[in-house]
Protein backbone atom coordinates (compact mmCIF):
# COMPACT_ATOMS: atom_id res chain seq x y z
CA UNK A 1 0.00 0.00 0.00
CA UNK A 2 0.83 3.84 -0.17
CA UNK A 3 2.18 6.11 2.46
CA UNK A 4 -0.11 8.84 2.63
CA UNK A 5 0.94 12.19 3.77
CA UNK A 6 -1.88 13.64 5.79
CA UNK A 7 -0.18 17.14 5.77
CA UNK A 8 0.56 16.91 1.86
CA UNK A 9 -2.99 16.35 1.21
CA UNK A 10 -4.53 19.45 3.09
CA UNK A 11 -2.18 21.57 2.38
CA UNK A 12 -0.58 22.43 5.63
CA UNK A 13 2.53 22.42 7.58
CA UNK A 14 3.47 19.56 10.15
CA UNK A 15 3.06 21.76 13.05
CA UNK A 16 -0.42 23.39 12.03
CA UNK A 17 -3.20 23.98 14.21
CA UNK A 18 -6.13 22.96 15.02
CA UNK A 19 -7.57 25.98 13.23
CA UNK A 20 -5.63 25.28 10.33
CA UNK A 21 -6.84 22.02 9.96
CA UNK A 22 -9.73 22.68 10.22
CA UNK A 23 -9.83 25.75 7.88
CA UNK A 24 -7.87 24.01 5.41
CA UNK A 25 -10.05 20.69 5.57
CA UNK A 26 -13.34 23.41 4.71
CA UNK A 27 -11.53 25.32 1.75
CA UNK A 28 -10.68 21.78 0.06
CA UNK A 29 -13.97 19.79 0.90
CA UNK A 30 -16.06 22.77 -0.17
CA UNK A 31 -13.94 22.64 -3.66
CA UNK A 32 -14.11 19.09 -4.24
CA UNK A 33 -17.41 17.88 -2.93
CA UNK A 34 -19.29 15.90 -5.50
CA UNK A 35 -22.40 17.67 -5.44
CA UNK A 36 -20.28 20.87 -6.66
CA UNK A 37 -17.58 19.76 -8.16
CA UNK A 38 -18.08 17.47 -11.76
CA UNK A 39 -14.72 17.10 -12.59
CA UNK A 40 -12.81 13.68 -13.11
CA UNK A 41 -10.89 12.72 -9.65
CA UNK A 42 -12.77 15.32 -7.77
CA UNK A 43 -14.75 12.60 -5.45
CA UNK A 44 -11.31 10.96 -4.91
CA UNK A 45 -9.59 14.08 -3.86
CA UNK A 46 -12.74 14.64 -1.50
CA UNK A 47 -12.21 11.13 0.06
CA UNK A 48 -8.70 11.96 0.86
CA UNK A 49 -9.34 15.05 2.04
CA UNK A 50 -12.34 13.62 4.12
CA UNK A 51 -9.40 11.01 5.41
CA UNK A 52 -6.68 13.60 6.73
CA UNK A 53 -8.85 15.82 8.51
CA UNK A 54 -10.11 12.72 10.23
CA UNK A 55 -6.46 11.43 11.41
CA UNK A 56 -5.31 15.25 11.93
CA UNK A 57 -8.23 16.57 14.07
CA UNK A 58 -8.22 13.89 16.43
CA UNK A 59 -4.97 14.35 18.77
CA UNK A 60 -4.40 10.37 19.65
CA UNK A 61 -4.54 9.87 15.84
CA UNK A 62 -2.39 12.63 15.05
CA UNK A 63 -0.17 11.97 17.52
CA UNK A 64 0.51 8.06 16.68
CA UNK A 65 0.96 9.26 12.68
CA UNK A 66 3.61 12.04 13.43
CA UNK A 67 5.78 9.08 15.26
CA UNK A 68 5.01 6.74 12.13
CA UNK A 69 5.53 9.91 9.77
CA UNK A 70 8.40 10.63 11.55
CA UNK A 71 10.43 7.60 10.28
CA UNK A 72 11.17 9.32 6.87
CA UNK A 73 7.97 7.74 5.03
CA UNK A 74 7.10 10.39 1.72
CA UNK A 75 3.88 10.76 -0.28
CA UNK A 76 3.10 7.65 -2.58
CA UNK A 77 6.05 5.54 -1.35
CA UNK A 78 5.42 1.66 -0.66
CA UNK A 79 4.47 0.99 3.00
CA UNK A 80 4.27 -1.31 5.36
CA UNK A 81 3.64 -0.75 9.30
CA UNK A 82 6.69 -1.37 10.93
CA UNK A 83 7.09 -4.35 13.45
CA UNK A 84 5.04 -3.85 16.97
CA UNK A 85 2.51 -1.39 15.48
CA UNK A 86 -0.42 -2.07 17.47
CA UNK A 87 -3.30 -1.37 15.12
CA UNK A 88 -7.09 -1.45 16.51
CA UNK A 89 -7.66 -4.06 13.61
CA UNK A 90 -11.52 -6.24 12.96
CA UNK A 91 -13.65 -4.36 14.61
CA UNK A 92 -16.14 -2.05 13.17
CA UNK A 93 -18.02 -1.97 9.48
CA UNK A 94 -16.21 -2.12 6.53
CA UNK A 95 -17.41 1.06 4.08
CA UNK A 96 -15.07 1.67 1.86
CA UNK A 97 -14.61 5.14 2.57
CA UNK A 98 -11.21 4.90 4.14
CA UNK A 99 -7.97 3.64 2.80
CA UNK A 100 -6.20 0.74 3.34
CA UNK A 101 -3.54 2.90 4.73
CA UNK A 102 -6.01 4.58 7.32
CA UNK A 103 -6.77 1.07 8.35
CA UNK A 104 -3.76 -0.70 8.72
CA UNK A 105 -2.72 1.96 11.46
CA UNK A 106 -6.05 2.57 13.02
CA UNK A 107 -8.22 -0.21 12.16
CA UNK A 108 -11.48 -0.86 11.01
CA UNK A 109 -14.18 1.62 12.51
CA UNK A 110 -11.89 3.91 13.86
CA UNK A 111 -13.57 6.92 12.62
CA UNK A 112 -14.68 9.38 15.42
CA UNK A 113 -13.59 6.98 18.38
CA UNK A 114 -15.78 3.84 17.74
CA UNK A 115 -16.03 1.25 19.82
CA UNK A 116 -15.15 -2.27 19.42
CA UNK A 117 -17.82 -4.06 17.86
CA UNK A 118 -20.27 -1.24 16.77
CA UNK A 119 -20.74 0.37 13.44
CA UNK A 120 -19.86 3.73 13.23
CA UNK A 121 -22.96 5.75 12.68
CA UNK A 122 -22.90 6.61 8.15
CA UNK A 123 -25.15 9.46 7.07
CA UNK A 124 -28.15 8.81 4.60
CA UNK A 125 -27.64 8.81 0.73
CA UNK A 126 -28.94 11.87 -0.99
CA UNK A 127 -31.94 11.69 -3.26
CA UNK A 128 -32.15 13.09 -6.31
CA UNK A 129 -36.06 14.36 -7.90
CA UNK A 130 -37.24 16.40 -10.07
CA UNK A 131 -39.95 19.12 -9.49
CA UNK A 132 -41.87 21.18 -12.55
CA UNK A 133 -43.11 25.23 -11.69
CA UNK A 134 -44.71 27.33 -13.72
CA UNK A 135 -42.84 30.54 -14.80
CA UNK A 136 -44.40 32.86 -13.25
CA UNK A 137 -43.76 31.07 -10.01
CA UNK A 138 -40.50 30.94 -10.97
CA UNK A 139 -40.23 34.70 -11.41
CA UNK A 140 -42.26 35.41 -7.71
CA UNK A 141 -40.74 32.55 -5.68
CA UNK A 142 -43.29 31.08 -3.55
CA UNK A 143 -44.24 27.67 -2.23
CA UNK A 144 -45.30 24.08 -4.41
CA UNK A 145 -46.06 20.88 -3.26
CA UNK A 146 -44.42 17.40 -4.01
CA UNK A 147 -45.75 14.05 -3.53
CA UNK A 148 -42.56 11.47 -3.26
CA UNK A 149 -42.70 8.04 -3.11
CA UNK A 150 -40.64 5.63 -0.59
CA UNK A 151 -39.62 2.22 -1.15
CA UNK A 152 -42.48 0.65 0.84
CA UNK A 153 -45.10 2.52 -1.52
CA UNK A 154 -46.37 4.75 1.13
CA UNK A 155 -46.47 8.87 0.04
CA UNK A 156 -45.25 11.35 2.01
CA UNK A 157 -45.91 15.59 1.09
CA UNK A 158 -42.94 17.98 1.10
CA UNK A 159 -43.15 21.66 0.63
CA UNK A 160 -40.97 23.22 -1.30
CA UNK A 161 -39.43 26.60 -1.23
CA UNK A 162 -38.51 28.28 -4.56
CA UNK A 163 -36.55 30.79 -3.98
CA UNK A 164 -37.67 34.35 -6.82
CA UNK A 165 -35.71 34.47 -10.27
CA UNK A 166 -34.70 30.70 -10.46
CA UNK A 167 -33.49 29.05 -13.79
CA UNK A 168 -34.37 25.90 -14.89
CA UNK A 169 -31.72 23.28 -13.82
CA UNK A 170 -31.25 24.66 -10.54
CA UNK A 171 -30.78 22.51 -7.59
CA UNK A 172 -33.13 23.16 -3.92
CA UNK A 173 -31.67 21.06 -1.53
CA UNK A 174 -34.07 19.61 1.09
CA UNK A 175 -31.84 18.92 4.33
CA UNK A 176 -32.34 15.83 6.08
CA UNK A 177 -35.59 14.61 3.74
CA UNK A 178 -33.00 11.90 1.79
CA UNK A 179 -32.49 8.01 2.67
CA UNK A 180 -32.55 7.21 6.79
CA UNK A 181 -28.69 6.70 7.91
CA UNK A 182 -27.24 3.86 9.68
CA UNK A 183 -26.40 3.42 13.14
CA UNK A 184 -28.32 6.21 14.08
CA UNK A 185 -26.32 8.26 11.59
CA UNK A 186 -28.56 11.54 10.18
CA UNK A 187 -30.85 11.09 7.07
CA UNK A 188 -29.47 12.03 3.42
CA UNK A 189 -30.88 15.05 1.81
CA UNK A 190 -33.47 15.44 -1.13
CA UNK A 191 -31.99 17.41 -4.30
CA UNK A 192 -34.66 18.34 -6.37
CA UNK A 193 -33.62 20.22 -10.19
CA UNK A 194 -36.31 22.70 -10.75
CA UNK A 195 -38.06 22.51 -14.67
CA UNK A 196 -39.75 25.09 -15.85
CA UNK A 197 -43.37 24.52 -17.89
CA UNK A 198 -43.37 26.28 -21.18
CA UNK A 199 -45.50 29.67 -21.05
CA UNK A 200 -47.70 30.94 -23.88
CA UNK A 201 -46.55 34.52 -23.50
CA UNK A 202 -42.95 34.57 -22.60
CA UNK A 203 -40.08 32.38 -23.32
CA UNK A 204 -36.53 32.20 -21.33
CA UNK A 205 -33.12 32.90 -23.28
CA UNK A 206 -30.94 32.79 -19.67
CA UNK A 207 -32.06 35.31 -17.25
CA UNK A 208 -33.90 37.41 -19.86
CA UNK A 209 -37.65 36.99 -21.09
CA UNK A 210 -39.08 37.12 -24.69
CA UNK A 211 -42.57 38.44 -25.33
CA UNK A 212 -43.84 38.54 -29.30
CA UNK A 213 -45.90 41.66 -29.72
CA UNK A 214 -48.55 41.83 -32.02
CA UNK A 215 -48.97 45.34 -33.75
CA UNK A 216 -50.82 46.81 -36.45
CA UNK A 217 -49.40 48.21 -39.51
CA UNK A 218 -49.98 51.56 -39.02
CA UNK A 219 -48.43 51.38 -35.17
CA UNK A 220 -45.45 50.08 -36.86
CA UNK A 221 -45.25 52.84 -39.75
CA UNK A 222 -46.20 55.97 -37.90
CA UNK A 223 -45.25 54.80 -33.79
CA UNK A 224 -47.54 54.59 -31.26
CA UNK A 225 -47.25 53.59 -27.56
CA UNK A 226 -49.33 49.93 -26.42
CA UNK A 227 -49.55 48.14 -23.28
CA UNK A 228 -47.41 45.26 -23.00
CA UNK A 229 -47.57 42.43 -20.37
CA UNK A 230 -44.69 41.34 -18.25
CA UNK A 231 -44.17 38.80 -15.29
CA UNK A 232 -44.54 42.02 -13.38
CA UNK A 233 -47.45 43.43 -14.24
CA UNK A 234 -48.22 45.39 -17.84
CA UNK A 235 -46.55 48.53 -18.84
CA UNK A 236 -46.77 51.21 -21.23
CA UNK A 237 -44.11 50.35 -24.48
CA UNK A 238 -43.20 53.25 -27.18
CA UNK A 239 -42.60 51.81 -30.66
CA UNK A 240 -40.80 54.38 -32.40
CA UNK A 241 -42.26 54.87 -36.43
CA UNK A 242 -40.47 52.83 -39.11
CA UNK A 243 -40.68 49.69 -37.02
CA UNK A 244 -40.71 46.18 -38.86
CA UNK A 245 -41.26 42.70 -37.81
CA UNK A 246 -39.04 41.38 -35.99
CA UNK A 247 -37.54 44.03 -34.36
CA UNK A 248 -36.88 43.87 -30.72
CA UNK A 249 -37.51 46.57 -27.80
CA UNK A 250 -35.64 45.92 -24.51
CA UNK A 251 -37.73 46.49 -20.77
CA UNK A 252 -34.46 47.08 -18.88
CA UNK A 253 -34.45 44.91 -15.15
CA UNK A 254 -38.13 43.25 -16.57
CA UNK A 255 -36.77 39.70 -16.56
CA UNK A 256 -35.96 37.20 -14.14
CA UNK A 257 -34.86 38.55 -10.31
CA UNK A 258 -31.41 38.10 -9.17
CA UNK A 259 -28.45 39.72 -8.31
CA UNK A 260 -28.07 41.05 -11.92
CA UNK A 261 -31.19 40.82 -13.32
CA UNK A 262 -31.95 40.01 -16.79
CA UNK A 263 -34.53 42.11 -19.04
CA UNK A 264 -37.78 41.80 -21.06
CA UNK A 265 -37.14 41.76 -25.05
CA UNK A 266 -40.24 42.51 -26.65
CA UNK A 267 -40.07 41.15 -29.91
CA UNK A 268 -42.39 43.24 -32.61
CA UNK A 269 -44.55 40.85 -35.15
CA UNK A 270 -47.00 43.03 -37.79
CA UNK A 271 -50.25 41.52 -38.45
CA UNK A 272 -52.54 42.93 -40.78
CA UNK A 273 -56.42 42.79 -40.74
CA UNK A 274 -58.35 40.50 -41.94
CA UNK A 275 -60.69 42.33 -45.20
CA UNK A 276 -64.43 42.13 -44.17
CA UNK A 277 -66.07 44.75 -46.32
CA UNK A 278 -66.05 46.56 -49.52
CA UNK A 279 -64.71 49.84 -48.02
CA UNK A 280 -61.71 47.71 -45.95
CA UNK A 281 -60.80 45.84 -49.87
CA UNK A 282 -60.77 50.20 -51.25
CA UNK A 283 -58.44 51.25 -48.24
CA UNK A 284 -56.16 49.02 -49.04
CA UNK A 285 -56.40 49.41 -52.85
CA UNK A 286 -56.04 52.87 -51.99
CA UNK A 287 -52.44 52.09 -49.60
CA UNK A 288 -51.63 50.16 -52.88
CA UNK A 289 -51.63 52.83 -54.59
CA UNK A 290 -50.27 54.96 -52.24
CA UNK A 291 -46.47 52.81 -52.35
CA UNK A 292 -45.98 51.92 -55.81
CA UNK A 293 -42.51 50.81 -55.39
CA UNK A 294 -42.83 48.87 -52.09
CA UNK A 295 -41.87 45.60 -52.50
CA UNK A 296 -41.20 43.33 -48.95
CA UNK A 297 -40.05 40.40 -50.94
CA UNK A 298 -37.53 42.76 -53.02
Amino acid sequence: MEFKDYYEILGVKPDASEAEIKAAYRKLARKYHPDKNKEGGAEEKFKAVNEANEVLKDAEKRRSYDQLRAGGYRQGEQFRPPPGWQGQQGFGDDNGDFSDFFESLFGRGAVGGGHRGQPRPRRGHDVQASVQIDLQTAFDGGRTRLVMRDPAGGERVLEVKIPAGIQPGQVIRLSGQGQPGMAGGPKGDLLLEVGIHDDARFRLDGRNVVHVLPITPWEAALGATVPVPTLAGTVDLRIPPGSQSGRKLRLKGRGMPGSHPGDQLVELSIRAPAVDSDAQREAYKAMHKSFPDFDPRH
